[in-house]
């Protein structure tokens, strides 16, 4: 928790939110990380009390920055640089059991298809193209 002011980047890299900082940079460049509903550069300094929205994936975060870092820690410490608000943990929660149960009847292959069935599903591959 050093300076009062960081880079996006780097705090989305030390809150734990993207494994590496170049996959912080390319979300905050492809504008998945907002501050209020404004997007901006990686280079975008950080306050203590702003609201961000951060999309990783199907995944979505409504946080406020408490805390600033400029170097990761562990993930406690991570935890207390921000705050998600309830509404964002709710809908990520029903988020979650809804792709559950999408994927609750899907049943995976036991082997891999052998040469006729590998044919029938080229032939079905192609009916898709037309």
């Amino acid at each position: 928790m050093d300076g009062e002011i960081t880079r996006i980047d780097a705090w989305l890299w030390a809150a734990r939110f993207f494994k590496t900082r170049a996959l912080a940079k390319q979300a905050v460049e492809r504008a998945r990380v907002t501050i209020g509903d404004a997007a901006c550069k990686p280079s975008h300094d950080v306050r203590i009390g702003e609201k961000l929205r951060i999309t990783r994936g199907e995944e979505k975060f409504e946080v406020e920055v408490t805390g600033l870092a400029h170097k990761r820690g562990s993930p406690a410490l991570a935890q207390t640089l921000y705050r998600e608000s309830g509404a964002s943990i709710k809908a990520r929660e029903a988020a979650r059991e809804q792709r559950r149960a999408e994927r609750a009847g899907y049943q995976p292959p036991s082997k891999r298809p052998d040469k006729r069935a590998r044919r029938l599903i080229r032939a079905l591959g192609d009916i898709d193209t037309l």
